[in-house]
């Protein structure tokens, strides 16, 4: 599982997401407070959370000490996720020592992974569900509600969540997850994921285009596509069809490819969310080195509005120590990858995931990512240093045997290697106009917008009233940070 945020997104990450909204369901008075950490996807899974609970009468709320219902949506990918998620716990439980009427749960893949613990050993918790069981949250709040602690963490072969309209926690109206399939079937032996979300399956075409149109027509203007490996994205149309979605024929005539039965790919679902309107942007990730495709490439060089930047985690740059994570390329595979990338988007900007320290890594073996890095000179990465997850195939079958403080020399030499690479990858957009999505107000200075380029890059420039939060706008790049690039607006 490819698909991370960096220690200081994590520490970000750390949110009551919730708002409180508007609808016209009934309401039972009750507010809901959830916060998410780790990937993307769970931000994710925290929206369909709250579209269940909402449809069952609760609103949310940002302030957990006034919430009757405390969901904390979780990561296992690194010890120190978990450390993290355990202490906010005991935060909750002293709230609800206050409010003896308090529900706290635990969800997503921490829930999958320790299951009972939380009830049985530590008592922080009085729910715990994994991230198929989202639609059993009302009959465990009722369970909960009458004093029985309860845990649902099976997993699902068929659950995608397809027909649950997420609601938009935390949101500047204007970018947007949108989830196209669940689970992993890699078998990364460093990775957890195959275990806590099971296996793989992708959600339905139809009901992504629609709800990537629906947040066009509601003024979102960016989409960005998640999977824990949307290379393998595949649907049928025709096993798949479902009451109101008209026949077979109907359904192939919508699509921009082959015959009625025909599987839809990845790059095919690139191009029908991108056909849906040229203003707005379309992201993804994460990409697997070993399936991303010159078709997908084509895709995205073919609209303009599918921005021009893949995550592409190496993880290592050395083959033997691939083979061992169970990565199922090579170093001369990703090379090649890289290459195509290059040859047919030569602007195309690139990021990473690198695991420094993984087992039996010799300093040859450190070298040749670092190596590898010089190769692509990534535009940013995700870099750490290997945790050990109990459970995972490297815990059953290898020694964690490189001592802490090597596998942290090694981390700090990747990363100033990526500061290097990030700093002239910026240097070299200096004096070029780069299309904007104005996200909002610098952090720094409410005299300055922020939005990110078509190579995602973060850029800050002086507010024009002409100008609003969802445009699109050129800036000129004058100058940049080891970050950022700054520059004014050009008409």
């Amino acid at each position: 599982m490819d698909l991370v945020l960096p220690d200081k997104a994590h520490d970000e990450s750390r949110q009551g997401e919730a708002l409180m909204l508007e609808t016209k369901a009934d309401k039972n008075g009750r507010k809901l407070y959830i916060e998410s950490y780790g990937c993307a996807m769970n931000f994710s899974d925290s929206e369909i959370v709250a579209s269940i609970l909402l449809d069952n009468g609760f609103e949310t709320t940002n302030d957990y000490t006034i919430a009757d219902a405390i969901f904390i949506n979780t990561c296992s990918i690194r010890e120190n996720a978990e450390v993290r998620v355990r202490n906010r716990l005991k935060e909750f439980k002293v709230a609800k020592q206050r409010n003896p009427g308090m529900v706290v749960g635990v969800l997503g893949c921490m829930a999958e992974r320790l299951k009972a613990k939380f009830l049985e050993e530590e008592k922080l918790v009085d729910l715990v569900v994994g991230p198929d069981a989202y639609r059993d949250l009302p009959n465990l709040i009722e369970q909960a509600d009458g004093g029985q602690r309860s845990v649902n963490v099976l997993l699902s072969r068929e659950e995608t969540y397809a027909d649950i309209n997420p609601v938009r926690l935390n949101t500047n109206g204007i970018n947007a997850f949108v989830s196209i399939m669940r689970g992993c079937d890699n078998m990364c032996s460093f990775c957890v994921v195959p275990f806590t979300r099971g296996r793989e399956r992708s959600r339905d075409a139809i009901s992504i285009v629609k709800e990537c149109t629906d947040l066009f027509n509601e003024g979102y203007r960016e989409v960005t596509l998640l999977g824990q490996n949307v290379d393998s994205y595949k649907w049928t149309p025709l096993p798949a069809l479902s009451e109101g979605e008209g026949s077979a024929e109907q359904v192939s005539e919508s699509l921009p490819f082959g015959e009625v039965g025909g599987v839809v790919n990845f790059a095919n679902l690139l191009e029908m969310v991108a056909q849906i309107n040229p203003d707005l942007r379309v992201r993804f990730s994460t990409s697997h080195p070993k399936d991303i495709t010159d078709e997908v490439l084509y895709t995205m060089k073919k609209y303009d509005n599918i921005c021009k930047y893949i995550h592409l985690p190496v993880q290592s740059g050395n083959t033997r120590v691939l083979d061992i994570m169970n990565r199922t390329y090579t170093r001369e595979w990703y090379m090649n990858r890289i290459d195509a990338i290059r040859r047919i988007m030569p602007g195309c900007a690139v990021s990473t995931d690198v695991i420094t320290g993984f087992c039996t890594e010799t300093e040859e073996e450190h070298a040749e990512t670092l190596s590898m890095m010089d190769y692509v000179k990534y535009d940013f990465a995700y870099m750490f240093m290997y945790s050990e997850r109990p459970g995972t195939l490297a815990a059953k079958r290898y020694a964690d045997d490189i001592p802490e403080d090597v596998k942290a020399r090694r981390l700090n030499e990747v990363i100033a290697k990526q500061r290097e690479h990030a700093h002239l990858r910026l240097l070299a957009k200096i004096g070029t106009v780069q299309k904007v999505l104005i996200e909002g107000y610098s952090k720094k200075s409410a005299n300055d917008y922020c939005g990110r380029s078509d190579e995602n890059s973060m850029v800050i420039f002086p507010v024009d009233e002409r100008y609003k939060p969802g445009q699109y706008v050129n800036v000129l790049a004058e100058r940049c940070t080891t970050a950022t690039l700054m520059g004014v607006i050009v008409d």
